[in-house]
């Protein structure tokens, strides 16, 4: 199957449920999701644009599970891929599975998501925790079908939403491993430069304390700190 997928940043959910309603877009459900992400031991899929997932699902009184692979994005503006998915039984033994063959748990990705039905699209708001509001629009079509009108239709249906701009490719886990790098990276120079400051006034208050005092004082309490040693 080729997921045609278009993500974009939007303002407010409460805005664009506004603009679903003025089109008549069905809401279908709300789900919390919580996406288990794990890397290959023979290929970094951040290298290969890659993805393998355990999905659990929770929606009113349903609870899914479901393990899903994500091929390379295949072409330069939109998240189109190849997707294969089955459902599972249990998560844990999965991953499980996983760990044994060698491949390792990278990050779990958590989020409440409102699925509505447009025609023949799948259009979803994503609170994702520790993100900005998204919404998705996707189309699901067979292997080696031209994806290229379908992809068009959804830039069109965004913009009737009144969305042109702040389309994203980056997946939720990659754009949570920048804002962690970037966090990180912040959190270091500011270390550095209250390190810095607080050194710069360090010194500027001891020359200021030390300015009238006579040097033969000084002299005195250092050796007697020396003795008390």
């Amino acid at each position: 199957m080729i997921e045609v997928e278009v993500k974009a940043k939007i303002r407010s959910f409460d805005e664009m449920r506004k603009m679903l309603d003025e089109i008549n877009a069905i809401k279908v459900k709300t789900e919390h999701q919580e996406d288990r992400y794990f890397n290959s031991p023979v290929r970094d899929f951040a290298q290969t644009d890659e993805a393998l997932r355990i999905r659990e699902t929770k929606s009113d009184d349903k609870h899914n599970l479901f393990i899903t692979y994500k091929g390379p994005k295949i072409d330069a503006k939109s998240k189109t891929r190849e997707e294969v998915e089955m459902e599972i039984e249990d998560a844990d033994k999965a991953s499980k599975i996983f760990e044994n063959l060698g491949f390792k748990e990278v990050r779990t990705v958590v989020k409440d998501r409102e699925y509505y039905q447009y025609e023949n699209y799948e259009i979803s708001l994503d609170n994702v925790h520790g993100l900005e509001p998204y919404m998705e629009i996707e189309i699901s079509l067979e292997d080696n079908s031209d994806y290229s009108k379908a992809q068009e239709s959804i830039f069109e249906l965004f913009e009737k939403l009144g969305i042109t701009d702040g389309f994203e490719r980056t997946s939720y886990l990659e754009l949570l491993e920048e804002l962690d790098n970037w966090i990180s990276i912040t959190w270091k120079i500011i270390k550095k430069f209250i390190k810095q400051k607080y050194i710069t006034y360090y010194i500027k208050f001891k020359l200021k304390k030390f300015k009238n005092i006579k040097f033969k004082n000084i002299k005195f309490n250092i050796l007697k700190k020396h003795k008390t040693n």
